[in-house]
């Protein structure tokens, strides 16, 4: 047997850190001596050195796992979470150590397989952007060959440093951002500061494309594959093979292609449609305008392929989160549109830009464009002196954030099951069937959970066994 990584199990649980150990040995890694505190991991990691360490939060003595997790982090070691304990404070403080993930106990083995294997893949790729010349990023960012992303508040420029440091990696990226935002700009950028640059970056929205279509328009097919294929068709991967394929609403994936892709990913094949499978070497970058951990809770996107797509999540700011920002904003669209329409317009008056500054801009910077078009195309005056009627309005975000722990998720995910099995927990279609636990161990996670009796409804049977 061909062994993978190397890792550590700190749980002073003795059951619990025997059963870790059976599970991952079954799955071809080795396994370090297990420690029972934070001493003894110290001292097996200076000895053995572990290539991952899953840390018990809540060990016995002076020291906690989250104290581990500080050093770990200095000494840059990867690691994850295991917790029983869902207290937000908790959880608030683990994250301030920068785990690869969290793992609530409980836990499936095909959960914890999948949090390793993404875990150690995206702590390769940190360690190969570490070994990246920092002047050349540097030089990326000073040369503003960042472009359309207009902005200097520090959202922005936070934005523009990660665009050049993980241009030169092949890691997959996940852009997360309300509509309007400019995802595929960041898209475009990273693409262009790429090694890959020299070949195409193919865009595919997949919100465009029908179920029934998506799979040919995706991977292709060969002449006669199906009654209305008269030609060959190269697929979008194949276009873009050598370079960046950019998937514009992830979200929208059916069901039955996301395990397509993910065999992508992991195989980097396609299988064309009537014809052989073929190798391909493209980046994968993909954007999401809904919370994929919701649609993951509530089963409509696959965890495992979120996991494979979430490598370095980057998060496009509206507009309402960086107004500062929007006079140079205004000075670029009024540039550019003018030109564009060979128009006398050239900026616009202090009451024009106050009420752009109170708008919150629901569409973000489409819609702002779009507005300044408009008022370009019906000015009569060099000067733009209003905008009219723009009302400020709610404004519901699309997406939280892209990171939220396993347990968060899981919490939602179990909720959404009860709601769909009308609260029956046990026997045929009841909530543990569906979930693939017994019921025992479903009862502790709906403690653990904090899914409280009172949200039954009256008819419903108690929890027990």
């Amino acid at each position: 047997m061909k062994y993978k990584a190397k890792i550590l199990i700190v749980e002073d649980q003795y059951i619990e850190a025997n059963n870790l150990e059976i599970m991952l040995r079954k799955a071809g890694y080795r396994v370090c001596t297990i420690a029972r505190s934070v001493a003894d991991a110290v001292k097996v990691i200076e000895k053995e050195y572990p290539d991952l360490i899953l840390v018990d939060i809540q060990l016995k003595g002076r020291q906690t796992g989250i104290e581990l997790g500080h050093l770990l982090s200095r000494k840059n070691i990867a690691f994850i979470y295991l917790s029983g304990n869902s207290r937000q404070q908790i959880l608030d403080a683990a994250k301030t150590t920068h785990p690869y993930g969290f793992l609530a106990k409980p836990f499936r083995e095909k959960d914890i397989l999948i949090m390793l294997e993404v875990a150690l893949y995206t702590h390769k790729e940190n360690l190969n952007l570490r070994k990246q010349k920092p002047s050349l990023v540097e030089v990326k960012a000073g040369d503003q060959l960042i472009t359309d992303l207009i902005g200097e508040s520090a959202m922005m420029q936070n934005l523009h440093q990660h665009i050049a440091r993980i241009a030169h990696s092949d890691v997959s990226v996940l852009i997360c951002g309300e509509s309007g935002t400019g995802k595929e700009l960041i898209a475009r950028n990273i693409h262009r500061l790429s090694p890959r640059s020299r070949y195409p970056m193919i865009s595919v929205n997949c919100a465009a494309l029908p179920a029934t279509l998506i799979e040919a328009e995706l991977f292709g097919y060969e002449k006669g594959a199906f009654t209305s294929a008269m030609e060959k068709r190269v697929g979008r991967f194949e276009q873009a093979d050598g370079g960046t394929i950019f998937l514009d609403e992830i979200g929208e994936l059916p069901p039955e292609m996301q395990s397509k892709f993910l065999r992508v990913l992991q195989e980097k094949e396609v299988e064309v449609i009537g014809g052989k499978t073929k190798k391909v070497d493209v980046r994968v970058i993909a954007a999401t305008n809904r919370n994929l951990q919701e649609e993951m809770a509530s089963g409509n996107f696959r965890a495992d392929l979120y996991y494979r797509l979430n490598v370095f999540p980057l998060n496009s700011p509206p507009l309402r989160e960086r107004k500062n920002d929007l006079p140079l904003l205004v000075n670029h669209f009024i540039a550019k549109l003018s030109r564009a329409e060979n128009s006398r317009v050239t900026g616009v008056s202090e009451q024009a830009m106050q009420e752009i500054l109170r708008y919150d801009w629901p569409g973000n910077v489409r819609e702002l464009e779009n507005v300044i078009h408009r008022h370009i195309l019906l000015s009569r005056n060099p000067i733009i002196h209003s905008f009219g009627n723009l009302t400020s309005q709610p404004v519901k975000n699309d997406i939280r954030d892209c990171m939220r722990t396993i347990e968060e998720v899981e919490r939602e995910h179990i909720l959404a099951v009860l709601m769909k099995c009308n609260w029956k927990v046990y026997g045929p279609g009841g909530a543990a069937e569906i979930l693939g636990i017994k019921v025992p161990t479903l009862n502790s996670r709906l403690k653990k959970l904090n899914i409280e009796k009172a949200g039954l409804k009256k008819n419903s049977k108690p929890y027990k066994n």
